[in-house]
């Protein structure tokens, strides 16, 4: 596609309007600058495809992160109605409840001046990554069953936690779920022994400093100050949410031919959201989230262990607080307004992060007034950003914004410019200490290998998606 076919609506909104067997327009959030990226990578062509989607309502969204993915791009947000629409396991993504939450601290930078390569590895050696990697909780089939129902609440309950963590995280940590047994042998094996660990990829654990405040009086309600420690994770499902996806996208293959649904690319099967198949996928895909939700709690607990044991000091007394935690691959029914009329729709939101604004149903009290925290990681080098859901987000994106900075080079792509002992050594001479299990994962996820997480930001605030909060620095990384 050409940047010419594209209607420029203002300097932070691109219109694919309504062709072919398109049902709804196409709208794309995005600068000048970003835009062209967009379009070599293929994901306008990933929003057409997706506003065919039956029972697809206002338009087929992609934030300014896009770029392409299974099925729906990375970024991609489509609101489905719950009557006639359908439900798409490539509008989630393979890691279910990816998502990422931010711990704050009472420590200032110059608290850990010296101290940060020491600090990193004990991280490092405390919380499980890689590959296939497996934690130090091991789970039978039965205690695996109640994670899989119960999500952070099951973490908390078993310790693993403080319960104003599931005040501030999205939907208290667990999405409805009741019946494990639909589940496969393979998934559930896959589940046993991951809760706790990292994972690889794009998934880390990293200590960072707030570096500017934006709005002092938005950050002081979240909790962040300028000189502030936090740590950020990024996580999900592990192999377990892989699984599920795998299972039932042959399930929506065949649901997809007995529907006599319209696909235009293969990676968008489905099922209509009422049907069978779509309400046993929802199920699964539930499960997988709250395991996503737990085990994120789980590392959360062991972070704050590893602090404690280091600084001589309770988590308590360190004000490890849990400022929020929101995941980015997620279907979920929500309630939005759509031209005047409260309307319950199936949001998909793939790499895409909830962004609900002032006054929303769902956000703790403390957060009704500022809209909830938008949590937007950057790459291991640069920056990441604290954001605050807006109105404009409620009334245009069903309360969605980007989820990262998205990625400019594929993997291959990105080892053939350097090496990760290379990335290792650039990151440590510019005050960042790195730790991977793997030097190939750190050459993938070179800094070069994506946007500039700060032309996303202004891209998501022009189009007033998204309110600047803060920007926070990394010191240590942790990777797979």
């Amino acid at each position: 596609m050409d940047i010419g076919e594209l209607e420029k609506l203002d300097n932070y909104r691109w219109r694919i309007p309504k062709s072919g067997a398109m049902l709804v327009d196409g709208v794309i959030y995005a600068s000048q600058k970003l835009i062209g990226k967009i379009i070599e990578e293929k994901a306008v062509e990933q929003v057409k495809n997706v506003a065919c989607l039956p029972g697809i309502v206002k338009s087929s969204m992609a934030m300014p992160d896009a770029h392409w993915g299974y099925g729906f791009c990375i970024g991609g947000v489509a609101g489905m109605d719950v009557e006639e629409g359908v439900v798409s396991p490539g509008g989630v993504g393979y890691d279910i409840n990816c998502g990422v939450r931010l711990l704050g601290t009472s420590l200032d930078k110059s608290d850990v001046a010296g101290q940060v390569p020491k600090l990193a590895a004990h991280l490092f050696n405390a919380v499980p990554a890689g590959i296939g990697s497996h934690g130090t909780l091991k789970l039978s089939y039965s205690n695996l069953k109640k994670v899989l129902l119960g999500g952070s609440e099951w973490a908390v309950r078993e310790g693993f936690g403080w319960k104003e963590d599931l005040v501030h995280t999205e939907e208290g940590g667990k999405l409805p779920a009741s019946d494990t047994a639909i589940l496969s042998e393979r998934a559930l094996e896959r589940g046993k022994g991951q809760v706790g660990t990292l994972g690889s990829g794009n998934h880390f654990l990293e200590v960072q400093w707030v570096e500017r405040v934006f709005d002092e009086k938005t950050a002081g309600v979240f909790g962040l100050r300028e000189g502030q420690i936090v740590i950020m994770l990024h996580s999900g499902s592990r192999g377990f949410g892989y699984q599920v996806c795998d299972d039932f996208l042959k399930v929506m293959a065949r649901s997809v031919v007995k529907n006599k649904i319209f696909l235009p690319d293969r990676q968008l099967a489905c099922s209509p959201v009422k049907s069978e198949e779509g309400q046993r996928y929802l199920e699964a895909m539930n499960q997988a989230a709250n395991y996503a939700w737990a085990n994120r709690q789980v590392m959360a607990h062991v972070t704050r262990e590893v602090f404690s044991d280091f600084f001589g000091e309770s988590p308590e007394n360190l004000r490890m607080n849990l400022i929020y935690d929101v995941c980015h691959n997620i279907a979920k029914f929500e309630t939005h307004n759509v031209e005047g009329k409260k309307r319950k729709l199936l949001v998909h939101r793939k790499g895409a992060t909830r962004a609900f604004g002032p006054g929303a149903p769902g956000l703790p009290d403390i957060y009704n007034k500022t809209g909830q925290p938008v949590l937007i990681p950057g790459d291991m080098g640069r920056a990441s950003w604290v954001l605050a859901g807006t109105k404009e987000a409620m009334d245009e994106t069903f309360g969605s914004s980007c989820h990262g900075a998205g990625r400019a080079l594929s993997r291959s792509a990105a080892k053939k410019l350097k090496s990760g002992a290379e990335v290792s050594r650039e990151l440590h001479e510019r005050g960042i200490e790195v730790f991977s299990t793997e030097m190939g994962t750190l050459a993938e996820e070179m800094s070069e290998a994506y946007k500039d997480v700060d032309d996303v930001v202004e891209a998501v605030c022009g189009a007033k998606i998204g309110r600047k909060v803060a920007r926070l620095r990394p010191l240590a990384v942790v990777k797979g």
